[in-house]
């Protein structure tokens, strides 16, 4: 019965089954040939790279390589070839709060507006190199981040590819929005507590389809008051291990050093913002493998929105105590992850957080392209990307210029190739 009734449907569906459009062929070969390629870790002058399908073929001295039969040869004077750059921390969902501010995006915008919105953001963030970002968050708008990351990927939007974090963990009563206590409104994150509630929330997220579980370890349990930690070791530790044994990592919101602390000894990946960590609390992030993901770039706008005039009046209390704490991470030696919670400023603006870490915090150039690049890839565990590597995804960015030298090179993007498809030239 069962082969009859689909013969039937097939008979049946025969015309409109014909209509479909067929697969998308695989991306012709590519040989890039710029001034120089960057690696992930070395420039390399005189360089090319060969591309077949969506993965590198061959990296090596432009002499050395020739394109195949029916290739496409792409002559880059002048240019510098890298891997595709990896934001760390962005939320697709949100857009600048001097445009509008977080309560009122996540209480009065529909989320149709709000997924409208990041289309133009993966776009603009595409366009600006980035070919992989962590989107940590989506601030209120459910699971859009999975139909958006969905939409990537099924070539109907452009747009970097997508980690998720879906709707991000909070504990009860600690995040936001909030009016009056007689009002109960929708929340910019998931609610959740115990064992029970926990184990439920990140399966829950886990099967919508989060690659990521974001939990706020430590936030303001009201207005005007300074962050306390949120959950106990004991819940932080039965998360982590609910979404490892699901094969997904863990980070963590958090600025207090206790929040950092039990964040760290419950295992998560990376650490978001750390505004008051201490040598102590970074120290044990290195020792437990643990990175800081430092997001000043989001620190940076706040203050400017709220009146700081960079150079020409005094250092808010907030940027002062991140120089503080970034000094004392570089001290300590803990991994430090690129990413500036892109959201709270322009998407495609995503190099800003780079250009500060060189500016202002002493970074060099180099090492703050090894960590847009490699290093992100890394502590990310993205193994097939981040560097140009037979193999790896053919994930690259044309620039002008030298970005080992001038990190500000990265916004003169002249050419973006994702999975060995020109999308930006």
């Amino acid at each position: 019965m069962r082969s009859i009734l689909l013969l039937a449907f097939l008979l049946a569906a025969g015309p409109a089954l014909a209509q479909l459009p067929a697969a998308s062929p695989a991306p012709a070969a590519l040989l890039l040939r710029p001034a120089a390629v960057f690696d992930g870790e070395t420039l390399h002058p005189g360089w090319a790279v060969l591309t077949e399908g969506d993965k590198i073929k061959a990296v090596g001295p432009a002499a050395q390589l020739s394109a195949p039969a029916g290739a496409r040869t792409l002559e880059l004077p002048g240019l510098t070839l890298l891997p595709g750059l990896i934001e760390g921390h962005s939320h697709l969902l949100l857009h600048p709060y001097n445009e509008t501010p977080w309560n009122d995006q996540v209480l009065l915008e529909s989320e149709a507006l709000r997924v409208a919105r990041a289309t133009a953001h993966a776009r603009a963030t595409l366009a600006a190199g980035f070919t992989t970002a962590r989107d940590l968050g989506s601030e209120g708008a459910g699971y859009a981040d999975v139909g958006l990351k969905q939409a990537i990927e099924q070539g109907l939007i452009p747009g970097p590819r997508l980690l998720v974090a879906t709707r991000a963990l909070v504990a009860t009563g600690s995040y936001g929005p909030k009016l009056s206590a007689d009002v109960d409104v929708p929340q910019g994150a998931q609610e959740a507590d115990g064992v029970d509630g926990l184990i439920r929330a990140v399966r829950e997220q886990i099967g919508k389809g989060a690659d990521i579980i974001k939990v706020y370890a430590d936030y303001r349990w009201g207005p005007n008051e300074p962050s306390r930690p949120t959950f106990s070791q004991d819940e932080l530790n039965l998360l982590v291990q609910t979404a490892r044994n699901a094969g997904r990592p863990v980070v963590a919101h958090a600025s207090t050093p206790e929040g950092m602390r039990r964040a760290t000894l419950a295992g998560v990946q990376t650490i978001e913002h750390g505004d008051g960590g201490t040598l102590e609390v970074f120290r044990l992030m290195k020792q437990r493998g643990v990175a800081l993901c430092p997001t000043v770039a989001a620190g940076d706008a706040i203050a400017g929105y709220r009146g700081w005039q960079k150079g020409t009046s005094p250092e808010p209390d907030r940027i002062q105590q991140k120089r503080l704490s970034l000094k004392a991470a570089l001290q300590s030696g803990v991994e430090l992850a690129i990413g500036g919670d892109v959201g709270v400023f322009a998407h495609g603006d995503n190099l800003r957080e780079a250009e500060l870490l060189v500016r202002e915090y002493g970074f060099t150039s180099l090492q703050a392209l090894r960590g847009l690049t490699s290093t992100n890839a890394r502590l990310f565990q993205l193994p097939d990307r981040g560097q140009l590597k037979p193999g790896l995804l053919a994930d690259l960015v044309a620039v002008s210029g030298d970005p080992t030298q001038n990190i500000s090179a990265l916004r003169q993007v002249k050419l973006v190739v994702k999975g060995g498809v020109v999308v930006e030239n």
